[in-house]
C-alpha cells in the first residue's frame, strides 16, 4: 500500500488550467518587456524635440530583453535624424544604494529627452 500511495504521487500531473496559467504569465512578461515609445516634436524644418522610452523586467540581474535606458536611447538612436542631443534621463523607480533589491527581481521604466536637428540660428535664418 505505502508503495502504491508512491506510484500516484509521482503521477501527479499539472491540470490544464495551471499550465494555462503559467503560459500567459510567461507571455506577459515577454510582452510587457518589450515595451517601447518614440515621439518627436517639430519645432522648425528641420529641428525639433524628442521623447523615447523603453520598459524592462529584471530576473537574477539579467534585463529581459536589454536594461530600460538602453531600449530607450537604442529606440530614438534608430530614427537616424541628425544632431541628436540628450538634455533629459529619468529612471523610474530609482531607489539609490538599495537599487540592488530591483536587480533580484524588479521592473524599470526609463525615458530619454532632447533635440534633433540644427536650430534657425545655426541653419541660417
Amino acid at each position: 500500500m505505502f508503495l502504491a500511495m508512491l506510484t500516484e504521487t509521482r503521477r501527479h500531473v499539472p491540470s490544464r488550467r495551471h499550465r494555462h496559467t503559467r503560459w500567459t504569465c510567461a507571455l506577459l512578461l515577454l510582452v510587457l518587456a518589450s515595451c517601447a515609445n518614440l515621439s518627436f516634436q517639430r519645432d522648425t524644418a528641420t529641428s525639433g524635440t524628442f521623447e523615447s522610452s523603453g520598459f524592462a523586467v529584471t530576473l537574477i540581474s539579467f534585463d529581459l530583453p536589454k536594461g530600460a535606458m538602453q531600449i530607450a536611447r537604442e529606440n530614438a538612436s534608430d530614427a537616424n535624424l541628425p544632431n541628436m542631443i540628450v538634455t533629459d534621463t529619468e529612471v523610474f523607480p530609482y531607489l539609490g544604494w538599495f537599487d540592488w533589491i530591483l536587480d533580484v527581481v524588479g521592473a524599470r521604466y526609463a525615458r530619454v529627452r532632447g533635440t534633433w536637428g540644427a536650430t534657425a540660428k545655426e541653419a541660417g535664418g
